[in-house]
């Protein structure tokens, strides 16, 4: 994991940003809208709304932890993460538009709140991934752009703002998939030059190079593209492992 400190106010801003967009969105739909499939297996609309509302919350937790430096998890343990997201994920669509907005406040507050003497402070996420809280915005940024293409409303991958889609990029390469066992070993480069690598690290081969947009890229590595845009070496992608 890398130790960059990130621009702390600048991510605070974008999540927020990204919070209103996500928003304005959802506020065009219907109740009806709220309950039909999501783009996520077994998900529907509501779930994703539900899901994002109460990760809202989670997050306030290790804000929360980071801040006084009392350990707060964020969530009480899976099974009461799952239930919560399934509860509210039947609620009409005044309801979760009510709680989405109460809740991205909140979380805005509380990153607005660390001081910045605290931004560097070590926190555990879920399955015991340990992150620094000045990456906590740049972690919402990434559940609210994602999961508002997840919702299937006509924000699609192209619609991302390239500034998320570069920094995801990197958290991905650097950091999620850095070393991974079940990832060949991968030079990414898009068509600005930029390159990245990721997955296992051998000596025994050069790295497979995969080349295509930007937003394919990320696409592939989220399990949310087939990667048809994408060339490897002139042979088969590999398969990503699940986030």
């Amino acid at each position: 994991m890398t130790d960059t400190a990130p621009d702390f106010a600048h991510d605070v801003a974008a999540v927020h940003e990204a919070t209103e967009r996500l928003l304005t969105a959802v506020a065009g739909l219907d109740d009806a809208a709220v309950t039909e499939p999501s783009l996520l297996p077994d998900w529907t609309r509501g779930h994703v709304l539900a899901h994002l509302s109460r990760n809202a919350d989670a997050l306030v937790n290790l804000l929360t932890w980071a801040r006084t430096d009392v350990p707060t998890p964020m969530y009480a343990d899976a099974a009461t993460r799952d239930a919560d997201i399934r509860r509210d994920a039947v609620r009409p669509l005044a309801a979760q538009l009510d709680d989405l907005r109460a809740s991205g406040e909140r979380f805005t507050a509380a990153a607005r709140a660390l001081p910045a003497d605290r931004r560097g402070f070590r926190v555990e996420m879920r399955n015991g991934v340990v992150e620094r809280a000045d990456r906590l915005p740049l972690r919402r940024l990434g559940e609210v752009e994602l999961h508002h293409v997840d919702l299937g409303i006509g924000y699609t991958l192209d619609r991302l703002p390239a500034a998320f889609v570069a920094a995801e990029l990197d958290f991905l390469t650097g950091v999620k998939f850095a070393g991974h066992p079940g990832l060949p070993a991968l030079e990414l480069r898009t068509a600005d030059g930029h390159t990245r690598r990721t997955g296992r690290a051998t000596e025994e081969a050069a790295p497979l190079v995969v080349t295509g947009p930007a937003t394919a890229l990320l696409g592939w590595l989220t399990g949310r593209g087939e990667g048809d845009e994408l060339t490897a070496d002139g042979g088969a992608l590999p398969v990503v492992p699940p986030l």
